[in-house]
Parts: C-alpha cells; structure tokens; sequence
C-alpha cells in the first residue's frame, strides 16, 4: 500500500512537470512567434516611415506653385505606409498576440501597443477614407507653406512679419503685418473643417472616440484626465500670469501713446499668436543679438553642436550637413519652403536632418540648441537596447522639454561668458533677465495649455461647427490669455489656422505645455543636484556629469514607462513647483509695479 502511494506521488510529480515544462515550451513558442511577427514587421515599417519622411522632406524644403510632383510622391508615399500600418493582418495578428501578453516580455508588448496605436491612424477598413486624409493633409500644407504673404501689395516672408512684430512701434505697420500673418487661414478654414471630419472618422474605425482623444491615450490617460492636467497647469501660474498681463497693458500702452486697454490688442503683442512676449524686455548687457551680428548662420549651427560634444555626446555625422536645409532660400530661389524650425529622424537609423533657415540673432542661438536636443535625443536611442518601433520620447512631451531645456541653459549668462557672448564681468538687472523669462516660459502655458488645447478639444471632440472656428479662438483668446483681435474677425477669418500645429500636427499641442513643466524639472534637479549652481545663472557647457544625466534620460526613448522614468531621474511625479520656485522672486517686483494700476484678469482662474 505504500509503495502503490509513493509510486501515485511520483506519477503526480512527473505530470505536473510534464505540465510545467509544456507551459514552458508554450511561452516560449508565443514569445519566438512575437519576436518573428516584431522583426518582420519592423523591416516593412522602417523602410515605408523612410519613403514617407523623404517624400515629405521634398514637399517641406521644395515647394513650387502648381507643381503636383511633390503631392503625388507624399499620396503615394504615405498611402503605402497607412495600407502597412493599419493593415486587418497585422491588427488582428497584434490584438491575437496580446491576449497573451502575460506570456510576453515589456518590450515585447511596449511594440505590440505600439502597433496597435499606429493602426489607428490608418486603419485599412476605412482604407478609402484614409486615402482621402492624406490628400487633404498634403493639400493643407501646401496652402500653408506655399502662401504668399503680402503686406501693401508687396510679398513678404513669415522672418519679416515676425521682425516687425517684435520690433516695430508703429501701429499701423503693426497692424498691417499681423492682418498679413492671418490672411492664410482664409484658405485653410475648409481644409481645416474637412480635417476634422476625416481624421475623427478614421480613428473612430478602432473605437477611439475621437481624434484628440486618440492623441493624448498615448500619454496613457484620456480626455478628461489631460484637460484636467491642463487646467491645473494654468491654475498654477495664473497669479504670476495676471501680474505679467497687468504689468503688460501698461508698458504696451506706454510705448504705443495709448489708452490702457482691458485686454491686450493682439497686434501690440511681439509674437504672433501672443505666445511668447519677451521680446518687450531688453536686458542691459545681455545684447546677444549684437555679439552675434557680424557671425555666420553657419558658425551659430556649429556653436550648437559644440556644446552637446562638450557635455560628452558625439559629433553629427557628415550626412547631417549634407542632407539639412539649415539656412534660408536666396532671394531669387524660384522655390518656397517651410520655414518653421524642426528636426527630423528620417529612417530611425542615421539619417538626421534639420529643417530651419538660420539667422544670426539670439532667437536662432537659441533655437539651434533646442533643435540639436531633439537630433540628440534621436541619435542616444537609436541603440540595440531600443527597437525601432521604440524609438521616441518617453512621451512626445519629453522631446519638446530636452530641447527646451537645452534652450534655456544656452541663454543664461553664465553659459554666454564662456561662449564669450558677453563679458562675464558686465553687471546685469537680474530683475530684468527674469522677467525676459517669464515673458517666455510662463505666458506660454496659459496659450498652450489653454487656447490650443482647448481649441483642438472643441474642434475634435465637441464637433465645433466650422461656423464658429474663429468666434471660439479669440473667446479662448481672451479667456486664457486676455488678449483679443485688432478689429473684428468674424467667420470669414480662421485665425486658429493660421498656426502651423493647428494643420500638420494637430491635437498635440498640450505636448509643448508638459514640455515646459518638465525643462523647469530638469534644469532644477541639474542646477542643484549636478552643477550646485543656482538654477538662474546656470553654465552647462562642458559638464559630462551633466550630459551623462541626460543620456540617462534620452538613451531608453519610449522602451519605458514616462513617469516611472521622471521619477526615477529626479525623484518627482511631473509638478510645475520647479517652475514657480524658478519665478518666485519675480512677484514682489511685479506687484510693486502694478500698484495702483487696474486688473482685468479675475483673480482666480
């Protein structure tokens, strides 16, 4: 009886491992057939994302009128690359794959989501309609980037309008040029309408519920949890906002010999869209613009690269030069192009490429090195550890905050005196450089977070009626930014379209807002933990501690989890407390000067 009881346990134990061993084999056999559906599908995918950033390179940097050379190689070319991508095999294949995934690996699943997110985007049972989107999309861009311009009849280029802008004290060339950066969205409000529909009903096809919410789920939260985010991000800043803005009116209304307004004129502002006001500011001593007058657009490029080979990353590579379009067109050039600054990781290898047209002023000083951060980021996770598929920000925030972050440091002036941009010893209004700031960095969040973000929800998932595209930007406009237009601009304008983002990369712009917050995470923890420099007067330049920090950051790309990544960089969950402790001593000032003077904004957002 023992022995038959001892023989029964062993049989027990042998079926149980045969059990163990056959689940074994079976996960192994999930993970191999994975791994071969990865790598087959990453070879067509690099290769069609390749021909489609290269026809779209040619659309960008040669755009002739009436020439459909362009149009035809972008349809055809990231028709190919939608028909892959949203392919009925591959996204039956991927959900197949995930009903399993506790069998799989992270970096296994991180790439099956992956795919499934792109499917979205082009999901080939609506093939016809996403045939119809890239046509529309192609078309847009060419409006946009192909417009001419024209002030007083005589056409003039977007670098022009926006050197009046922040120049010019003369309201009536101020007005005629902020008239002619708007005229564009004339032309675009249909496309803009037609946009909507398309891109909202292709995303619908795999149950999204609209196309802004399909944007922000790749931060892994929905709509309601991002416009919160958002909301909480201007409730933060709004005190230092309605102190900037109030201290604004009066300063505009000074050098103009006007009135003081309740809500700022949006031609008196220095930027187009009211994004960005620093340009009200000049800083005794900081005149980076003078010491950079007589340099070549070429030396400020490579100015840019020094710096990141000084804090221990790699040179460029030759192919970068050779292949960019880094400058602007000479005068005569019988072509356009977009001159809005980018970088482009056009094969997810090697191939890295900028699109800007370099000048040399302060505000291509400091561009080259936000858009150098962004062909860094590319070229520290294009490594083995991160799959192609892979090969992004944390989030799409996290490439916006490295590049400006590295923006930042390069105008401080500790950073300037080595570059020998101006003299260390000259004294400056410390008061006055953070104003300059926060004129940049906090009147920014209020459009971002609010107007922008707000806008794309209306138009996205709200459904905005095309009749109200323009009614509903400037009652963003003033809500968020107390900023209102010149004159009336009823719907015969679409003032919204006017910004390229609004176009080509639509519902993403809350992206630059959590960008903001993270730069001002990151340059603290930099400034008190790396350099132990106070984080206003920081120098970067030539520390590897420095840059081994940021490869740290940049080397994973998206084979990672983002806030388990901030976290474990800096110690933090996303905050904008960084951002206002940067700013804190500004207020006293602020509320010194707007004694007496009347506020517009409520107190409380």
């Amino acid at each position: 009886m023992k022995n038959t009881f001892l023989l029964f346990a062993l049989l027990i134990i042998v079926a149980s491992c045969k059990k163990e061993v056959k689940q074994e084999v079976t996960k192994d056999s999930i993970q191999a057939d994975v791994n071969a559906f990865l790598d087959n599908y990453t070879q067509n995918f690099t290769r069609l994302y390749y021909n489609s950033s290269l026809a779209e390179w040619d659309a960008n940097t040669r755009i002739v009128a009436g020439d459909t050379t362009n149009a035809y190689k972008v349809q055809q070319a990231n028709e190919a690359f939608a028909k892959f991508t949203g392919s009925t095999e591959n996204i039956e294949k991927t959900r197949k794959f995930l009903e399993n995934k506790d069998s799989l690996d992270i970096v296994q699943v991180r790439q099956l989501n992956t795919i499934l997110y792109a499917a979205a985007n082009n999901p080939e049972t609506v093939s016809e309609l996403v045939s119809k989107r890239i046509a529309a999309e192609n078309a847009q861009n060419e409006t946009l980037f192909g417009f001419d311009f024209q002030v007083d009849g005589k056409s003039v280029t977007t670098g022009e309008i926006d050197a009046v802008m922040r120049e010019s004290s003369n309201l009536k060339e101020r007005l005629a040029n902020w008239e002619s950066s708007k005229a564009v969205g004339k032309y675009l409000k249909e496309g803009l309408g037609n946009l909507r529909n398309l891109r909202n009903e292709t995303v619908q096809a795999l149950g999204y519920d609209d196309y802004f919410s399909y944007q922000l789920s790749d931060y892994g939260m929905n709509r309601k949890e991002m416009l919160q985010e958002m909301n909480q991000m201007v409730k933060e800043v709004w005190p230092l906002y309605r102190e900037l803005h109030t201290w604004a009116r009066y300063e505009l209304a000074k050098k103009y010999k006007q009135e003081v307004p309740e809500y700022i004129p949006a031609h008196w502002l220095p930027n187009r869209w009211g994004q960005d006001w620093s340009a009200l500011v000049n800083v005794e001593g900081l005149d980076i613009d003078g010491a950079l007058e007589d340099k070549d657009p070429e030396w400020i490029v490579k100015e840019g690269e020094n710096f990141y080979k000084s804090i221990g990353f790699d040179a460029l590579p030759q192919s970068f030069y050779e292949k960019s379009s880094m400058y602007p067109l000479p005068e005569d050039a019988t072509y356009k192009k977009n001159n809005h600054a980018s970088a482009w990781h056009m094969n997810l290898e090697n191939d890295l490429r900028c699109l800007m047209s370099v000048e040399p002023t302060a505000e291509y000083y400091e561009t080259i090195h936000h858009e150098l951060g962004h062909i860094y980021y590319f070229q520290a996770y294009t490594n083995p550890d991160v799959p192609p598929l892979l090969r992004n920000g944390a989030n799409r925030g996290y490439h916006e905050a490295i590049g400006s972050l590295l923006g930042l440091a390069a105008m401080q002036k500790p950073f300037l005196a080595e570059k020998g941009l101006v003299d260390a010893n000259t004294k400056i209004d410390e008061t006055q450089n953070l104003l300059k700031e926060a004129l940049n960095y906090v009147v920014f969040l209020p459009f971002s977070a609010g107007v922008m973000t707000e806008f794309e929800n209306a138009l996205y998932a709200e459904n905005l009626s095309q009749d109200q595209f323009n009614a509903k930007w400037w009652e963003l406009a003033k809500k968020y930014q107390g900023m209102v237009p010149p004159t009336d601009r009823g719907e015969a304008y679409c003032d919204a379209a006017s910004k390229t983002h609004i176009n080509n990369d639509a519902a993403q712009y809350y992206d630059y807002a959590v960008s903001y917050i993270l730069l001002f995470q990151f340059h603290d923890h930099i400034a008190k933990n790396i350099l132990n420099q106070d984080p206003h007067a920081t120098n970067y330049y030539g520390s590897k501690e420095v840059g081994n920090f940021l490869k740290g950051v940049l080397e994973v790309g998206a084979n990672c989890d983002w806030r388990e990544l901030l976290q474990s960089k800096i110690g933090s969950g996303m905050s904008a407390k960084p951002m206002l402790d940067y700013f804190e001593p500004l207020m006293t000032y602020l509320q010194e000067q707007n004694k007496g003077r009347k506020y517009t904004l409520p107190e409380t957002f």
